[in-house]
């Protein structure tokens, strides 16, 4: 990837990082300013009449964002701006909080190519630019979505670029990260360390690097992610922070189930874990979802794919009861919020869900 071009309010600075300068990730639960999200548009993602169902997914889920936070959504162009519109219009949504920006986008996984957003605690905000290769390379078809949030398109994306930039050089998705706002980060090593990535780089280079970016202090691996997942097992489907000491972690009850080994494993080392003060992590089980197959194959259901934005928690739910259990579980554990589940069979044909397609921009 060449360079990008210089800006006035771009950091480029070999010796600035975003810890050096008192940034963070702040957890998801933190005040927002904007969700963003991508428009649906690719045919090979979501084929034979999938993708009309996937948009009235987006509508439901743009609407509830709305009544808490502003909306930042990218879109092809004249066409899918006039799509959205009309169907948001048919939902009565208000649109005074939805911005459209005309960016060119491959596909909708801006979780994973989109910017991490940080902040100060004087509320300064920045955002780190990772490299996306599109999964390790796995999606050739898909690596030009690392360009999204590149300068070239920086009049289109003038509320992005106003902020600092931090150019990571380093290959990362989002929803490979968690944190709980506090110095510590989850993440998988079948990820992180996977030579598809950051090959040359070792795991003490890979720690350094998100302490540097992320501005935490404490690395937490997990081992693997759960079936189906193509992603090389990204944590936002099996592990996730829900308070500064509360960790909502996937599990299976059924033995001969294929995600039962990989999520008890997991299970037991964040057991073993302790926060930075020596205390235990409070951990709390999801349930998972009976397998969501596609001709045979398992694809990448979970509960823990949530969002949590300021008004509401966004949960994909399958049609199945284990539903009720995941949502009446986090309304527990978010009882400030709305609790909604969208259907997202659909959604999870794509092989990803409702975390992997939004990105938050705190306040």
């Amino acid at each position: 990837m060449s360079p990008p071009h210089k800006h006035p309010s771009v950091t480029q600075s070999s010796h600035q990082t975003p810890l050096s300068l008192g940034f963070r990730m702040p957890a998801e639960w933190e005040a927002h300013e904007a969700t963003w999200l991508a428009w649906p548009h690719n045919e090979n993602t979501w084929p034979e009449g999938r993708l009309a169902k996937v948009r009235s997914v987006y509508v439901t889920m743009i609407e509830s964002l709305l009544r808490g936070e502003k909306v930042h959504l990218l879109v092809n162009g004249n066409t899918e701006a006039e799509q959205v519109r009309s169907l948001l219009g048919e939902k009565n949504a208000g649109s005074e909080k939805l911005t459209l920006h005309f960016v060119p986008t491959a596909d909708v996984w801006i979780r994973d190519y989109g910017p991490t957003f940080l902040c100060t605690e004087a509320r300064k905000r920045a955002w780190c630019k990772w490299i996306f290769n599109a999964w390790g390379g796995k999606y050739k078809n898909l690596v030009r979505d690392t360009e999204v949030f590149l300068p070239k398109n920086r009049e289109r994306l003038e509320s992005v670029f106003m902020q600092p930039v931090f150019e990571a050089d380093f290959v990362l998705e989002g929803g490979s990260i968690e944190v709980n706002g506090r110095g510590t980060c989850l993440t998988t090593r079948q990820c992180l360390l996977n030579p598809n990535r950051n090959p040359k780089m070792s795991q003490e280079m890979i720690e350094d690097r998100l302490r540097q970016y992320l501005g935490v202090s404490d690395i937490l691996w997990l081992d693997e992610g759960i079936a189906g997942d193509d992603t090389d097992g990204h944590v936002d489907d099996i592990a996730r922070f829900v308070s500064a000491d509360t960790i909502l972690a996937a599990y299976e009850d059924n033995p001969e189930d294929i995600n039962y080994p990989m999520l008890k494993k997991n299970w037991g080392l964040l057991e073993k874990i302790s926060q930075r003060a020596g205390a235990k992590f409070h951990l709390r089980r999801l349930p998972m979802p009976p397998a969501v197959e596609n001709d045979g194959d398992r694809l990448p259901a979970s509960y823990a794919n949530f969002y949590i934005a300021n008004a509401v928690v966004l949960v994909p739910v399958f049609d199945v009861p284990s539903d009720a259990d995941a949502l009446a579980l986090l309304k527990e554990l978010f009882p400030d919020r709305k609790i909604i589940g969208l259907p997202s069979r659909e959604l999870v044909y794509g092989l990803g869900a409702i975390h992997c397609v939004t990105q938050q921009q705190p306040r």
